[in-house]
């Protein structure tokens, strides 16, 4: 690379050489110039000519003492910017250059560090775990057809609920929930997971084979949009069991609908709906309004 260099450096020397010679040429003589101005001219002309020979034996004595490398430089898309001729884009390839240096420098670096980390003994159980964790079956859609009825009457609730459950899908059930004389509510399980909830009221027809149909009133239809989002909050397909009964006691929470006021305001009637939102913890009535206020 050195004996490379050198050669490049002669080139651009000699380039130099040729632009300042016919510089010289271009420049000429006064055409009143006297005699000695002319001989003068001529005489530095023969020198500089003199040294452009001497640099040009000097390059060819250079370039038979460089050695043919044994394959050709692999330059990539970088050949293409020896063909730029705008003066701030030529600058791109030393640039370059360094880009590809500091990028090896750091590849090396980072193998150092990998292979001195994997020499530390301070290892994480969990990554050399001699035995893997199992996972738990995942059951809550197959279970005994006769499950929902003996989890529904294991829950406590008051007395004027009452529950019937149908097998209209096969194996999954519906359960047609009765809320005193406020509510009836029909409950779509999946397994042990629920569905779908279709919220009506108390002199409303609600069947099995009518589980889509929504309820003629507004307050009914707002407490259905409610309990979509308690099943949600409730879905939990680890402890389904669990989950069901925790809705089954949010939505017992209903049985006072029309006869306590809101918590946050002390109003029986908002925006003509009474407190259709319980809270998902406290189970306590708020208008729909005032529960993020």
């Amino acid at each position: 690379m050195e004996k490379l260099n050198q050669t490049l450096t002669a080139v651009k020397n000699l380039r130099s050489s040729v632009r300042q010679c016919f510089e010289h040429l271009a420049d000429g003589t006064d055409g009143e110039a006297i005699e000695e101005s002319r001989n003068k001219f001529v005489h530095d002309f023969q020198e500089r000519f003199a040294s452009l020979n001497s640099q040009i034996r000097d390059l060819e004595q250079l370039v038979n003492g460089l050695q043919v490398p044994p394959s050709a430089y692999h330059l990539g898309n970088t050949t293409f910017l020896a063909q730029e001729t705008t003066q701030e884009r030529q600058a791109l390839y030393p640039q370059l250059v360094n880009s590809y240096k500091w990028i090896d420098k750091v590849h090396d670096h980072s193998m150092l560090a990998f292979n001195n980390l994997n020499q530390n003994t301070l290892r994480r159980s969990y990554n050399y775990c001699s035995q893997k964790r199992q996972r738990l079956p995942f059951s809550s859609f197959n279970n005994d057809p006769d499950h929902i009825d003996k989890l529904l009457s294991d829950i406590s609730h008051p007395p004027h609920t009452t529950y019937k459950v149908f097998h209209p899908f096969g194996s999954n059930a519906v359960a047609i929930v009765s809320i005193s004389n406020v509510l009836k509510a029909a409950i779509v399980f999946k397994g042990v997971l629920i569905e779908w909830v279709t919220i009506k009221g108390y002199d409303e027809i609600l069947e099995h084979d009518d589980l889509w149909a929504e309820s003629r009133y507004e307050v009914f239809r707002k407490v259905q949009e409610h309990a979509h989002s308690a099943m949600l909050h409730f879905f939990s397909p680890t402890l389904p069991d669990l989950a069901v009964k925790s809705y089954m006691t949010w939505l017992n929470s209903y049985l006072k609908l029309f006869l306590e006021p809101c918590k946050r305001c002390g109003k029986y009637i908002a925006n003509g709906l009474p407190p259709t939102w319980r809270d998902l913890r406290t189970l306590e009535p708020f208008h729909e309004d005032c529960r993020n206020s």
